[in-house]
């Protein structure tokens, strides 16, 4: 999943880039209304947290602004303002959740969850299998033969990425991209290190191998076996 947070408070910004990135959750960040707008306007993302109170241009504008240009992604409004007839107003103005400050983060991220399984994000499966590997995304769990195998976030990532491509080569400037939110080659090991990891995990204690490296290209999984 991949979000856009709006907030003109850097620190809070930073706060919940990085809750987000340890979620699983890829980020990006807008300090101020206009900004906000162009980028939400520019580049798809599943889900977009708007702080109600921004310089430049205020939250609702933005949402209004957005909707008439017809970007559909779901909207969590975040805003000091929590009477009833502020959520009202920010639910009218084209926003699909509305949460108080202060928030705690937990529920901040179910909201965005919630969010990111609406329409904004129609392309993506629950749960994606190759072979007799099972990936969950709702209940964050994989299987393989009905046996749970335990990941770290970042492999949970990993795999899942490699699992939404299967029978793809996936080189290693999309991992950087994708999982690790690098937009440059810092012609480091991290993926080597992290692939080796996570197939060691899923391939483990059984027959057929699923994930195999592909020479000079990057990374494939795929079930052998079905051809």
């Amino acid at each position: 999943m991949k979000i856009l947070i709006i907030e003109d408070d850097l620190e809070a910004a930073a706060y919940l880039a990085k809750a987000f990135k340890e979620a699983g959750i890829v980020s990006e960040h807008a300090s101020d209304g206009e900004s906000g707008l162009f980028m939400a306007s520019e580049n798809g993302y599943d889900v977009l947290v708007i702080d109600r109170m921004l310089p430049k241009r205020d939250g609702l504008s933005v949402i209004s602004e957005l909707r008439g240009r017809g970007v559909q992604a779901p909207v969590l409004i975040l805003s000091a303002l929590g009477q009833v007839d502020d959520r009202v107003t920010g639910l009218r103005a084209g926003g699909d959740d509305y949460l108080p400050k202060p928030y705690a983060f937990s529920e901040l991220l179910a909201r965005v969850e919630v969010l990111g399984r609406r329409k904004g994000a129609p392309e993506q499966d629950v749960v994606y299998r190759v072979g007799d590997l099972e990936l969950d995304r709702l209940s964050h769990t994989v299987k393989r033969q009905g046996k749970e195998i335990l990941l770290q976030p970042r492999e949970f990532r990993l795999l899942e990425y490699l699992m939404k491509n299967a029978g793809q080569v996936v080189t290693r400037t999309m991992l950087l991209e994708n999982v690790w939110d690098y937009h440059f080659d810092p012609q480091t090991n991290v993926i080597d290190v992290h692939v080796s990891r996570l197939r060691s995990k899923i391939e483990r204690d059984f027959e057929q191998p699923l994930l195999r490296t592909v020479r000079g290209a990057g990374y494939m999984i795929k079930d052998e076996a079905a051809g």
